[in-house]
């Protein structure tokens, strides 16, 4: 079944490739909820995630040809996905609200609790769109997509130390949102945040 699924991508990709509509359009709604559920996590609303993988389906028709076949299609997009999330900040967002400049250190001893891990996909979701843009960016790329706080200030034209402290008020917001008095804390990550 896999196999079956995995030749039915490709026969869409090289449809895709030689410019067939009706590929592009079975394609994009093959992925279009992978696409919404990567990017609702960096917009503010379900219009803005929308606009977002619009933009995102657009830049894969136009770059198919990078596309290597003998890899997974998935995380290409997801790459395209994200990368349009970041622009759509930075063209929408970051001169809308002041990067925090000064670095917060936080302290080694925060611990993970499972309680985040039991939250709804879509109670996360509000929980994340209630952040402000330049902290949920930030958060999306260093917790969820794994970047370095280096990759983030590169890719967001930002300071490290905006990086680190954006990161450390938006796991403070969130705190505060799932309520301290429940002992949630999300983990630090790779050293330490």
């Amino acid at each position: 079944m896999i196999m079956a699924k995995n030749l039915q991508i490709h026969i869409l990709i090289d449809g895709c490739r030689r410019g067939n509509r009706a590929s592009q359009i079975r394609l994009y709604e093959h992925f279009y909820s992978y696409g919404m559920g990567v990017c609702l996590r960096f917009s503010k609303n379900r219009d803005e995630a929308m606009e977002i993988v619009n933009d995102g389906f657009l830049k894969a028709f136009l770059k198919i040809d990078q596309y290597d076949s003998d890899q997974p299609f998935k995380p290409w997009l997801r790459r395209i996905l994200i990368n349009c999330s970041i622009d759509y900040y930075r063209k929408y967002h970051k001169l809308s609200e002041p990067l925090e400049v000064a670095f917060i250190k936080e302290t080694a001893t925060s611990t993970y609790n499972d309680a985040l891990d039991n939250l709804a996909f879509n109670d996360l979701m509000k929980i994340m769109q209630k952040l402000p843009p330049a902290y949920r960016m930030v958060f999306n790329l260093y917790v969820i997509e794994n970047f370095s706080h280096q990759e983030i200030a590169e890719k967001l034209e930002i300071s490290i130390g905006a990086s680190k402290s954006n990161l450390s008020k938006a796991r403070q917001k969130i705190k505060s949102m799932l309520g301290a008095s429940h002992g949630i804390y999300l983990k630090s990550g790779k050293n330490g945040g």
